[in-house]
This record gives C-alpha cells, structure tokens and sequence, in this order.
C-alpha cells in the first residue's frame, strides 16, 4: 500500500458550528467576528457562504462587512465552544484505522494514511466526522502536504479532490502564484518582479535567481512550491508552543502615555497567566503597535534574565513603545512573550508553522 497525505478542512467551521445552534439562520449571511457588534473595530473570523457571495471574507473589518451586506447576522466569538468542536473533530480523525494526525489548527488537519483507495477512506473520514459533529468537511488528497491542502480549495465545499505529481501542472500551472500555499501578496508582488507571475513560471525559474531575491533558504524553497514538492510525512508530535501573546483593538485610541502604559500591563498580565500555564517564563518580549490609522510597528527585546513577572514583561513592552518615538493615537497594541525552550528542546520544524486559530 501506497502513503498518502489528506488534508482535512471543515467547511465554514465557526459559521457551521453557531448554525448547529441556531438553525433558524440556516440560509442567511452570518459573519462570526469579535464581539457581535458591527459597529466596533474587529474583524471577520468566518463568514458563512452566503455571506462570501457578498464579497465578506476573514479578516476583514466589521464594518465593512455591514456595508457590503448590512443584512447580515454578527454573531460574536465563542472560543470555548469551538474548541470543544474542534477536539471532536481532531478526536474522530485519530479514531480512523491507521490515520496519523497533525493538527493544524481548530478546523485543520494533515491525516497520513496507507491505502490504495483513497477515495473511500477521505469519504469515511468526512462521513465520520459528520456523524460525530454535524459538521461538514472538505478532503484534499496529495502525495505531498503541499498538495493536499491546495486541493482542498478544489474539493470545497464538502467534497474530495485529488492533487498530485501527475495532474499539478494540468491543474495549477497557469494559475497566478499567490494560488500557493505560502505565497501571499508580498511575495507574489516581488516574483512578478522577475516577471514570474503563474505556478509553471515559478517552477522553471532558477533556484540562483530566486536565492538571489528572496534568499539562500526562502528562494529555492519556492521554487519547490512551484513544483508541489515538499514533505509527505505527517507529524503528530504534540506541538509544545514557543510563545504566547495578547492584543486587543481599542474601540477609543489610547491618546496618552499613561493609557498606553496601562493597557500594556493589562496585555502583560494576561499573557503571563498562558506562560505560567506552561511553566516556562518569557526571555523575549514582543510589541506590536497599531497608531491611528493603520501604521503598524514591532518590536522585540530579550530579557536579562527569564522571567514570569508581568511587572517586568509590561514594564519592557512600554520601554519598547517609548523607542519608537511616536505620539500618535494607538489603536492596537499586543504583548507576546517568547518562552524558554522545554528542557529537551523542540521538535525539529515542520515544512509549514502551525496555523493560528481564528
């Protein structure tokens, strides 16, 4: 039997997961994001289908989405209950004959399978899942990660699709480079640049001349994704996290040090609490700042010594927004906290980062 890679994607999961509990919104544009309320600064988590048709996608701010379709339903989020649908859904997947599973994220994952019907098994796992959960899923096939999960976007919603070494180039290779995962609109932008604009472009470009654009590591490692080339063994090596953060957008702008200074110890408090959980103390404090209206700055800065006191971690955040010199109003500010490593280190790096959750 052959190894294959299938990547597990639910469908519109935060949507799905709050129409199971209101199903009298089946049907209706719902956006899930921040708290509910369009008119505060927050952005999309999810949208539903029938919201996408409105052009509302994740990551886009609330009051956008209300312009586009003022009639959709905002519905705030819960992250609780989604991670309990998510423990399900990761839970069902391990419980397949065989399956290995890397997590990726709330509604993703990598499942390492052996069989020549491949078919079947995606068609178990979504059937599975559904049983378990209510909840719909789309399955790329591949023979590398890479693969797999750029077929999911074809087998959406619900469906299977298969992508592999003998079709990549039929399916992919005139489509634009930003259709990779990985490459978003920097990086598009800069191989256009060298007049690389489709995937059979990238792939027939030289690994010297990326190298010489992107770097040493990055540039070939493109190249590769041009090709679908990447690994196909599925990890499910607990992931041990590196660092914890917090940020908040303020529906007023902190218009004095003194509101800054509070807020970061707010934000130091909060991650502290995630860092103690683990028990290992920061060594690197992270700023993000956000001034009015959309200029962004960060800043990082390694302790003496380690420590999980939030005095300290707020007290360095405010060190590091002082240095930038800047009174403009702020709109966002976050603290992230990297951590010690674990006395036996971390695992060696997977090809791809473990994806944020909404």
């Amino acid at each position: 039997m052959t190894s294959w890679v299938l990547h597990v994607d639910m469908d519109q999961f935060l949507a799905a997961v709050e129409l199971l509990r209101r199903p009298e919104l089946r049907g209706l544009p719902v956006v899930v994001g921040g708290r509910g309320d369009p008119t505060e600064r927050a952005v999309v988590s999810t949208a539903s289908y029938e919201a996408r048709e409105h052009g509302i996608r994740s990551g886009m701010a609330l009051r956008t989405a209300r312009k586009r379709c003022p009639e959709a339903v905002f519905l705030p989020v819960d992250r609780p209950v989604y991670e309990a649908a998510s423990a399900t859904v990761m839970d069902t997947l391990r419980a397949h004959p065989g399956a290995v599973v890397e997590v990726l994220g709330w509604d993703e994952a990598f499942v390492g399978v052996a069989t020549d019907d491949l078919e079947r098994t995606a068609f178990e796992l979504q059937a599975a899942v559904l049983a378990a959960t209510s909840l719909h899923c789309s399955v790329g096939i591949g023979d590398t990660k890479v693969r797999a999960k750029i077929a999911t976007e074809f087998g959406k919603p619900g469906g299977r699709f298969r992508l592999t070494r003998e079709n990549w180039f039929e399916v992919m290779g005139e489509r634009p480079t930003q259709a990779l995962w990985g490459v978003g609109p920097r990086i598009a932008a800069r191989l256009a640049g060298l007049e690389i604009a489709t995937v059979r472009e990238l792939a027939a470009a030289s690994d010297d001349v990326l190298a010489a654009e992107f770097g040493p590591g990055t540039g070939p490692h493109l190249g590769r994704l041009g090709r679908g080339v990447s690994s196909s063994v599925v990890d499910d090596t607990p992931w041990v996290a590196r660092a914890h953060g917090r940020e908040t957008t303020y529906q007023q702008d902190l218009g004095t040090p003194e509101e800054v200074r509070a807020a970061l110890l707010t934000l130091a408090e909060r991650v502290v609490e995630d860092i103690r959980a683990e028990g290992r103390p920061c060594q690197r404090v992270h700023l993000k700042v956000r001034f009015a209206p959309f200029f962004t700055s960060t800043r990082v800065r390694k302790l003496p010594e380690p420590t999980d006191d939030p005095a300290v971690v707020g007290a360095v955040a405010y060190a590091l927004y002082e240095a930038l010199g800047d009174d403009r109003p702020v709109r966002l500010l976050g603290v992230r906290a990297e951590m010690s490593p674990p006395p036996d280190g971390y695992d060696p790096p997977r090809t791809h980062g473990r994806r944020g959750s909404p």
